[in-house]
């Protein structure tokens, strides 16, 4: 099941995105479903987009605690997105996700460093304000506005 996994999170994203019967519900329900299959069999694409799903559109708080345990699952398999909505979660706090300045530096860190443009230029604004606990330092603000200027991202 593990190697099918990343071809039925394509099939989901697919059909997610595809406009025919864009307001159905049994659509969506099996979306979902196949989503939740593609990324509990390790699927890193379904983890992100299932948990970003969940999260940021899911209704109750337990849909929100889900997409963020998905989100971070997806994000220590290397999924920039993941990892900074994860350094997101971790700097505003959430439910089972308490404030850590520290943790949020770290998320930020590994999307960035996979070219995640907005993690680039937030962890610019950390390090040239001491943002996050970390205090100033020119020498990270600048190596990662040189990452940002070389366009990379």
């Amino acid at each position: 099941m593990t190697s099918i996994a990343p071809l039925l999170g394509w099939v989901a994203f697919q059909l997610f995105r595809f406009p025919l019967l864009k307001k159905s519900r049994a659509k969506h329900r099996f979306v979902m479903k196949l989503f939740r299959y593609a990324a509990d069999y390790g699927s890193v694409r379904a983890l992100s987009v299932y948990g970003h799903l969940l999260f940021f559109r899911g209704e109750g708080m337990t849909n929100r605690i889900q997409g963020a345990i998905y989100i971070e699952r997806a994000a220590d398999k290397g999924d920039s997105k993941a990892a900074y909505q994860m350094g997101k979660i971790f700097e505003e706090g959430h439910q089972n996700y308490p404030v850590s300045p520290g943790k949020a530096v770290k998320y930020y860190h590994k999307a960035a460093e996979a070219g995640h443009i907005l993690a680039i230029k937030r962890l610019v604004d950390i390090y040239k304000n001491g943002e996050l606990e970390t205090g100033e330092s020119e020498s990270d603000a600048a190596h990662w506005l040189n990452q940002l200027e070389a366009g990379r991202g």
